[in-house]
């Protein structure tokens, strides 16, 4: 006869059993309830295919109690969430191919902007070059007037001015001031012939009246270039009375308002009206004073030149 260690267990009382004959029992009993509800799908029909009746196979002893019912349930949940996730990775993989190619898009427009632009640029530095403004010069030396009477006035001396260049004095008394910079020049001082005064942007008529005027499109004090100045010699201050007693190597202090700069008297000459040649731009830094001459009978202009010193 087989020896059956189950029926043997089931014989004996609780208290007599072993750790081992109890696990077996309990293992026994959930094989037995399994295999009543697989029964129970059978005859309702519930169940169409019915795997191996795997209850009746006896697990090696080793095998731990393993309750499966709920690791069923959670791969199921996993199976049904497959289709999702991979409906929601494709969306995802979607998205990405669109940001990616929406910012080639925009390298792409932006170089063509930048292309553009740099066109453009290119051809209005061409134009500039090949059409350049042509330079405004005066046609007669500043300061001119007539010499004031007994009561002491004066006006422009207009008769110093060639017919056909009256039209274009006038236009050129209408030019803008320059807008206030902290380079412009705002203050003359020439120790040897007690100067100190104010320096005005234009040397208009009305600007001579209010102290030394510095011819505009001149260079600023300290550049490279000529600073025209401007004064009147018997009217409104006399500011230049005394230019004519400049010698080389004194000295003309030009003040902006960041710094002052020193110039040395180079040498003085004697001109027409219309010797604007003075006035023009030169490659070292100068200052050019201009005023009438000679004194109360003002036919001529004194010019004074002096370099920047180093």
């Amino acid at each position: 006869m087989r020896y059956n260690p189950l029926a043997m267990a089931r014989k004996k009382t609780p208290e007599d059993l072993s750790v081992e004959e109890l696990r077996r029992l309990l293992v026994e009993k959930r094989r037995g309830a399994r295999k009543e509800r697989l029964d129970q799908y059978r005859r309702t029909g519930r169940v169409m295919t019915v795997a191996p009746n795997l209850a009746e196979e006896v697990a090696p002893l080793a095998t731990p109690i393993i309750d499966t019912a709920e690791e069923t349930e959670s791969t199921t949940g996993q199976v049904a969430a497959s289709p999702k996730r991979k409906a929601m990775d494709r969306l995802l993989l979607g998205i990405e191919i669109i940001a990616v190619l929406g910012l080639i898009a925009v390298l792409i427009n932006g170089m063509g902007l930048l292309r553009t632009l740099n066109s453009e640029v290119a051809n209005a530095i061409s134009l500039d070059t090949l059409t350049p403004t042509p330079l405004v010069m005066a046609v007669v030396l500043p300061s001119g007037h007539t010499p004031p009477d007994a009561n002491g006035n004066t006006a422009p001396n207009d008769a110093e001015i060639p017919e056909h260049l009256r039209p274009m004095v006038q236009s050129l008394a209408n030019i803008p001031l320059p807008t206030p910079a902290p380079n412009q020049a705002v203050r003359l001082q020439i120790p040897a012939i007690q100067v100190d005064a104010p320096i005005i942007q234009g040397d208009g008529w009305e600007q001579l009246k209010k102290g030394v005027g510095q011819y505009i499109g001149s260079a600023q004090p300290g550049e490279g270039g000529n600073v025209v100045l401007s004064a009147h010699d018997d009217v409104y201050g006399e500011i230049f009375r005394y230019l004519d007693r400049l010698s080389p190597g004194d000295q003309v202090i030009v003040y902006s308002q960041q710094r002052q700069f020193t110039y040395i008297v180079d040498r003085t000459v004697i001109v027409e009206p219309t010797a604007v040649e003075v006035m023009a731009s030169t490659g070292s830094p100068t200052v050019t004073l201009i005023s009438c001459y000679p004194y109360l009978v003002n036919n001529k202009r004194i010019v004074v030149f002096a370099r920047l010193q180093n």
